[in-house]
């Protein structure tokens, strides 16, 4: 699994930071099969998440590891908002994804225990 973007930072090439945003998808389906990040809460279909990873989070790599999209997240979440975010989930990102989070200086808010 490749862990962070390569090499330094700074803008390459000439493209501003308006041509490097991504948007995210809107669900094919609003059924079963919803998925919701656990690291930014964004709802899309598994399948969705399998071919073109998360918008939020490319760092983890879930367009390129199966794996990560069943790891990273989970069909067990409350609600929606306009947008296509939960307003919660219920479990943890794992361990290890947490540590590809803080490798790439992205902020990893757990769920809220009772």
């Amino acid at each position: 699994m490749r862990r962070g973007g390569g090499g330094g930072g700074g803008h390459g090439g000439g493209i501003d930071d308006e041509d490097r945003v991504a948007h995210a998808q809107i669900p094919t389906s609003f059924g079963p099969e919803l998925r919701a990040c656990l690291r930014c809460r964004l709802v899309k279909t598994y399948d969705q998440f399998r071919e073109n990873g998360c918008e939020n989070c490319p760092f983890l790599e879930m367009d390129r590891e199966n794996d990560s999209v069943v790891n990273c997240t989970t069909p067990n979440f409350t609600g929606f908002i306009p947008g296509c975010y939960t307003l919660a989930v219920s479990e943890e990102l794992p361990e290890e994804y947490q540590g590809i989070c803080q490798e790439n200086n992205v902020m990893y808010v757990p769920p809220k225990r009772p």
